[in-house]
């Protein structure tokens, strides 16, 4: 097991390498001028050609990259180009809102997605079966951000049942800890915070999490119905073992992996869909402030939170596949 760990974590730097190649160039290409978004109406052609010499944008591309790749290497994840604060620091200081929503989302995927992906298994052919599948298949379908101005409109607008902004109520006096105000403001003893802060967090939780729910649905479900009808199950099912026994020791126990190489994939998507739904919910998260990077072209911000972001995702699916041989004892890595 220490080999395979070693093994991927060895992979994982050309794929780093390699985008870290494709985002800087990308970022490049696109449409803009830095001196315009940093300087403004105040740039004149000298303080554009030393902004530009002071951020290498007068060096060849590929000078350009090795320097950039030379100090990612370092550890230098470099500084913002529009108040020069380091990276580091301003990540760590929005990267808990972008956690806290995340695992919102990811809650409300997983705690919604799988029942409903094993009711559809159970009632196959069947009208539930068919209208979970339907449901399901809008939510795949509709992007983040409509669903997101849609739950605005309806429960925030309309109804006014839920907060449509920000995280906490902006009136509250409350100094944060880590960051993430759900444990913050439980440890505090804050209960009348903590319920504004989960009231904040449904609708942006449900706009983030549509997708990943109804992709976990229907993997549950088609792993579920395969499971069903393998040989085993049929015999636990004849030697007269009750139906809660049969479906939680042999099916649900082989039908987790799909499922859970669904999740580990999600987590991905989520913190890419954080960037929209922190947007749509003006977030105080990761997402929101690469959005502002984007407007500004402040390049060291954008590649190095993109850079970050892969990292994570890549950890996690270390994780998911380790999480194999816990879920099955027969998966053994050489």
């Amino acid at each position: 097991m220490g080999r395979y760990i070693v093994r991927r974590l060895i992979a994982a730097f050309p794929v780093l390498i390699g985008l870290s190649i494709l985002l800087f160039a990308y970022i490049r290409i696109l449409p803009g001028d830095p001196c315009v978004a940093i300087l403004g109406q105040h740039r004149t052609p000298e303080a554009c050609a030393a902004l530009r010499a002071n951020l290498g944008l007068d060096l060849p591309l590929w000078q350009q990259y090795v320097a950039y790749l030379l100090k990612t290497l370092s550890g230098d994840l470099g500084a913002s180009v529009v108040n020069s604060q380091p990276f580091v620091a301003e990540f760590l200081t929005r990267f808990p809102g972008t956690i806290e929503l995340t695992i919102g989302a990811l809650v409300f995927a997983i705690g919604v997605g799988i029942p409903l992906g094993r009711l559809a298994a159970r009632k196959v052919g069947g009208w539930v079966d068919g209208l979970i599948t339907g449901v399901s298949l809008f939510g795949v379908s509709i992007p983040v951000f409509v669903l997101g101005l849609a739950l605005v409109v309806i429960f925030g607008v309309i109804l006014g049942w839920l907060p449509t902004q920000g995280r906490i109520d902006a009136r509250a006096r409350f100094d944060a800890t880590s960051g993430i105000l759900l444990v913050d403001t439980l440890f505090a003893g804050r209960l009348d915070l903590f319920v504004d802060v989960v009231r904040h967090l449904i609708l942006p939780s449900i706009a983030l999490g549509s997708i990943p729910l109804a992709i976990i649905a229907r993997i549950t479900r088609a792993s579920v119905i395969e499971v069903a009808n393998e040989d085993y199950v049929r015999t636990a099912r004849s030697k007269g073992l009750k139906e809660k026994t049969v479906d939680n020791r042999h099916v649900m126990r082989n039908a987790w992996l799909p499922v859970t190489t669904v999740v580990g994939l999600q987590v991905g998507g989520l913190l890419g869909g954080a960037v929209l739904t922190e947007t749509v919910f003006v977030w105080n998260g990761v997402g929101r402030w690469v959005v502002d990077a984007i407007e500004n072209h402040d390049y060291p911000i954008v590649q190095s939170t993109i850079l970050v972001f892969a990292l994570i995702f890549l950890v996690v699916n270390l994780i998911v596949d380790v999480g194999y041989a816990l879920l099955n004892p027969k998966i053994r890595y050489q």
